[in-house]
């Protein structure tokens, strides 16, 4: 995903429509080589979750049910709980540091786009 691209999504997550179905304070919980985000996602109507994304690149969805595998969407009934304990899992690969302040955008089905700022913690 190209810098205008990002831009792009940034400014649109501005919009009053995508500001009032803003996400609960997102948190990243510090793995060996990346982020658990952790949090959880309200949307006015059911949708799904095409990506998320981050200046260290594109983060991997994964479904945990029992056994995590990566899946290319999750499905958002209106409400989805993301962390280490649930059943749908967002992972950023890379290096991070405690208190580290990160943007990320979530990409919607309905061509929607949540941009929010994430701190990693332990």
């Amino acid at each position: 995903m190209n810098v205008r691209t990002l831009l792009c999504a940034a400014l649109l997550a501005l919009s009053p429509a995508a500001q009032a179905n803003a996400p609960q304070p997102i948190t990243l919980k510090l793995l060996r080589e990346g982020v658990l985000v952790s949090g959880t996602l309200k949307m006015a109507r059911p949708d799904e979750l095409l990506g998320v994304w981050s200046s260290s690149g594109r983060a991997r969805l994964m479904r945990c049910e029992p056994r995590c595998k990566v899946v290319p969407s999750l499905a958002v009934p209106g409400l989805l709980t993301l962390g280490p304990d649930a059943r749908a899992r967002v992972v950023l690969g890379g290096t991070f540091k405690v208190g580290q302040r990160v943007g990320l955008v979530f990409r919607l089905k309905n061509s929607q786009i949540l941009s929010v700022q994430a701190v990693v913690t332990r």
